[in-house]
């Protein structure tokens, strides 16, 4: 356990880059309303973790064989052969590292092996506390703009104090693809250890099927599915939430005793609100 010190530490390299922001429950206010309002399973996913941006707008199209990228201010398209830094950034790098690791910085983009696959770094760099490991993935119901898809990997950032970097794999050609410096490129999730751990995953059983279930298993069903939709206070709603919560929740914000659960939207497309 952790006293004073935060349990996930953002190292910022890069300036321009957006700081990281916690993942929003409505994402970016692109959920359906009942979701949003009633399924606690949909909301916790989304804003669980941080979402990490690109430090700057760019664009890459591929041409089934190379990659080119290209930012505002470049002079053209540029060839992917197979890296380039982030612009001036070594600069930046070089005054402020120590002598022996001058010349180190890491790329920006890295055009990789396999056909249609770039890496690209955020900016940042991420440290977490020991037995705790960060997952990198997508951002959680948050729809990607299109044109890629990202490879997900748990990263064990409490002893591997590197680049936080993710990779991307085109899935057009022929046609650019922007992204963009105020949407989310990922989301990291901060996992313990033990969760993935073998022993966790291999202590697993199954029950084959329904004459196997215990009488608890049905109690359970019953007080998860049927209970809540025999309440004669409860009005008949859909239910979204595998936890039965909706009919639950509908009840509290229709019957006078509370309030819905309500949050913070964020406008898009224009921007993602305040950074910080």
């Amino acid at each position: 356990m952790l006293n004073s010190q935060p349990r996930l530490q953002f190292h910022r390299l890069i300036e321009q880059a957006r700081p990281p922001q916690r993942a929003d429950r409505a994402a970016a206010g692109t959920l359906p309303t009942r979701a949003y309002r009633y399924c606690d399973a949909v909301t916790t996913a989304a804003g669980y973790g941080w979402w990490v941006f690109t430090p700057m707008d760019l664009q890459l199209i591929w041409d089934g064989h190379d990659i080119f990228w290209y930012f505002d201010g470049a002079p053209d398209w540029m060839p992917l052969s197979p890296s380039a830094q982030f612009p001036d950034f070594s600069r930046a790098f070089d005054d402020a590292a120590p002598a022996a690791l001058r010349g180190c910085a890491p790329p920006f983009l890295t055009a990789l092996p396999e056909p249609g696959v770039v890496q690209i770094w955020t900016g940042l760099m991420a440290r977490t506390a020991p037995d705790w490991s960060l997952l990198v993935r997508s951002p959680a119901n948050l729809a990607s703009p299109g044109g890629y898809s990202l490879y997900e990997g748990i990263v064990e950032t409490d002893c591997w104090f590197g680049p936080l970097f993710t990779n991307l794999r085109l899935t057009r050609t022929h046609k650019s693809i922007h992204l963009r410096a105020d949407f989310p490129l990922l989301q990291v999730q901060p996992l313990p250890r033990e969760v993935y751990a073998e022993q966790t995953l291999n202590a697993t059983a199954i029950v084959p099927d329904m004459a196997s279930m215990t009488d608890a298993d049905w109690t359970a069903y019953h007080a998860t599915i049927a209970s809540p939709t025999e309440d004669p206070d409860v009005p008949s709603v859909p239910m979204l939430s595998p936890s039965g919560s909706a009919a639950r929740a509908f009840a509290r914000s229709a019957g006078g005793s509370g309030a819905g659960r309500t949050g913070r939207l964020i406008s898009l497309p224009g921007s993602l609100g305040d950074p910080g």
